[in-house]
C-alpha cells in the first residue's frame, strides 16, 4: 500500500524517536568484562559482538538458519534492558521477575516504532525468548558463548567475582549441544581450564 507524504513523515518521526531512544542501551552495563578486563561491557557492545559472531560461526550449526533474521534478533534482544535492566545470568532472584519486567519494556520500546516494524521486532524478540526455531537456537548459542569467551580472555574475572560453579555454567548452556557439537566441545574445554585455574568452582 502506497503511503502519503504525511504518512511517511509520521513514520520517519517514529523511527527517529526509536533510534534515539535505543541509544540508551549503551549505558546498560553487563557483568561480563571486556577481553582486556579493563571494564565491563555494555549491551550495545555485546549485541554488536553477537551479530559479528553470527556471520563467523554459522558453519558450525547443526541446522541452517536465516542469517539476517539471527543478526536482527541479536541486535534487538537486549533493548528491553533499557527499562528492565540487565539480569545477570546466575542471578536467581532477578530471574523470578525478569520476564514480567522485560515484557513491559518490550511493550513500550517496540511500541515507539511504526506498528508494522514494532510488531516485527516484538515477534522476533518473542521468538528469541521461546528458544524453539533454528534462528532462536543460534541466537541463544551466541548470547551464551560470547560472555564465556570474554570470561576466558579476562582470566575468569566475572566468574571469580560472583563465585560461579561449573554446574551453573553447564545448566545455562545445557541446550548448546543440540545447536552445535563443536561449540559445546569448546565450552567444555574453557570451563575445565578455569576450574583448574581456580576461577570456577568444580561442583
Amino acid at each position: 500500500m502506497e503511503r502519503t507524504r504525511e504518512e511517511m513523515e509520521a513514520r520517519l518521526h517514529k523511527q527517529i524517536q526509536f533510534i534515539v531512544e535505543v541509544d540508551k542501551v549503551k549505558n546498560i552495563f553487563r557483568q561480563t568484562y571486556l577481553a582486556d578486563a579493563n571494564r565491563k561491557e555494555n549491551d550495545a557492545e555485546h549485541s554488536w559482538h553477537l551479530a559479528l559472531m553470527a556471520i563467523l560461526l554459522k558453519d558450525y550449526m547443526e541446522e541452517e538458519a536465516d542469517l539476517i533474521k539471527v543478526m536482527t534478533m541479536v541486535l534487538i534482544h537486549d533493548l528491553v534492558e533499557i527499562d528492565a535492566g540487565d539480569t545477570y545470568a546466575y542471578d536467581e532472584k532477578g530471574a523470578v521477575t525478569k520476564r514480567d519486567r522485560e515484557e513491559k519494556a518490550a511493550d513500550r520500546i517496540f511500541g515507539l516504532l511504526p506498528e508494522d516494524q514494532g510488531n516485527e521486532f516484538r515477534m522476533l524478540w518473542e521468538e528469541f525468548e521461546a528458544y524453539e526455531t533454528a534462528e532462536a537456537k543460534y541466537a541463544h548459542l551466541l548470547d551464551n558463548f560470547q560472555p564465556l569467551l570474554l570470561n576466558d580472555a579476562s582470566g575468569g574475572k566475572s566468574w571469580a567475582e560472583h563465585g560461579v560453579h561449573k554446574s551453573q555454567v553447564y545448566k545455562r548452556n545445557e541446550r548448546i549441544p543440540e545447536t552445535s557439537g563443536m561449540i559445546w566441545e569448546q565450552i567444555q574445554k574453557i570451563v575445565q581450564k578455569h576450574i583448574e585455574q581456580g576461577h570456577l568452582f568444580e561442583n
